[in-house]
């Protein structure tokens, strides 16, 4: 199988420049350049530019696709957004990781299949991921517990290591955090059992009115920054961090549940528990439903059957009109009305079934195709 990369960067709190379209140009020549994205798929040869430095300089997400079996994703939000302090507390080995660089805060989730030789094709998967981001714009703190799952199902930490905070809404991800959960190769039965600690999501409808009061109460001094930096800067970022100060200040107003965080064997241990009874449950459905099937068939049997009584010789007629066509398909539609005339005279309404077969054998005995036929069907 031929080697597969896939490599794609999105610039998404403000477009690139045309200097700097040109910098992204030079370093390959054969990438798909936009003012906001930077796409290259390779069959063979690498890629030549630094997607650590790319992210630094230009770009807010990233995507990297490889068939051996490589998944990585990078995500740039600025500090304001998600304090490097709050990333570290989930955050911090090979499979995920976070970097503090010129002033951004870079996230970095990788999944390695040691199989591999999967089909893979990145085009479309970095767009279902891409919410993600916002998520965490808004102070969603899922992505994050996915990562420090991922560090866990890569065995880089302790047993007696304890979570880090649970956050809401684990058990109910949206579609962009579940086609994470799937990218990152996240154990789905360790998922649910970390989701047993995770309270439902809060109430997330604003109400203008209730918003509007809030930002009436902001110093003039900030109402007239953040409409200066949408105007000048387009700083749709300004914009989200209000938001997010908005809903953190609302929920800080509810009392939070009081939740004992469990260390990785425990989590583990729950994970296992789980398969265990889901694999179960999964078997008892299979065997439901192979026997609903299997009801099925034999009422249909029955049916048929029924509705062949009384056609019996005119069906041992079409049989020998069948063999005497000396065709591969005549003698497997002979077979199958000679399996039904077997059934009928197990019924007691076929006949003298075993004198009529034995002479249609010594009737047909040079032909060792249909005779072959007849061995395997049991006849």
């Amino acid at each position: 199988m031929s080697e597969y990369q896939y490599y794609e960067f999105q610039a998404i709190d403000r477009p690139l420049t045309a200097a700097e379209m040109s910098e992204l140009r030079s370093v390959s020549t054969r990438g798909r350049v936009t003012p906001t994205s930077f796409v290259n798929e390779y069959s063979w040869g690498d890629f030549r530019g630094n997607p650590d430095l790319w992210m630094e300089r230009y770009f807010d997400a990233f995507l990297y696709l490889a068939n051996w079996g490589t998944h990585v994703l990078k995500l740039r939000l600025p500090p304001r957004l998600l304090s490097p302090a709050t990333a570290l507390a989930y955050l911090g080995s090979d499979s995920a990781s976070v970097n503090v660089k010129s002033g951004q805060v870079i996230l970095s989730f990788r999944s390695d299949d040691e199989y591999g030789g999967e089909w893979v094709d990145g085009e479309g998967q970095l767009s279902s991921l891409i919410s993600v981001r916002a998520e965490l714009a808004r102070g969603d703190r899922r992505a994050l517990y996915l990562g420090w799952l991922l560090r866990v199902q890569a065995g880089e930490l302790l047993d007696d290591d304890v979570e880090p905070p649970v956050p809401p809404g684990l058990g109910q991800p949206s579609a962009a955090l579940d086609s994470l959960a799937d990218f990152l190769r996240i154990d789905r039965d360790l998922l649910h059992a970390a989701a047993q600690a995770s309270p439902p999501l809060p109430e997330l409808t604003i109400e203008r009115e209730d918003l509007r009061r809030w930002v009436g109460g902001l110093p003039g001094e900030q109402k007239d920054d953040l409409i200066t930096r949408l105007i000048v800067d387009s700083d749709h970022a300004r914009v989200t961090e209000l938001l997010q100060r908005f809903l953190s200040e609302r929920r800080s107003a509810e009392s939070d549940p009081v939740i004992r965080k469990r260390t990785v064997a425990q989590l583990l241990a729950a994970a296992k528990a789980y398969a265990k009874q889901r694999k179960q449950r999964e078997a008892r459905e299979q065997a439901a439903a192979r026997e609903q099937r299997e009801k099925e068939a034999a009422e249909a049997r029955k049916q048929h059957l029924d509705s062949l009584v009384g056609h019996e010789n005119r069906l041992w007629s079409e049989a020998e009109t069948l063999v005497a066509t000396s065709k591969a398909a005549g003698y497997d539609q002979a077979v199958q009305i000679l399996i039904d005339l077997r059934d009928l005279d197990r019924r007691g309404a076929g006949g003298d079934f075993r004198r009529r077969i034995e002479a249609l054998r010594q009737a047909n005995g040079r032909r060792s195709a249909f005779i072959s036929r007849l061995l395997k069907a049991g006849l």
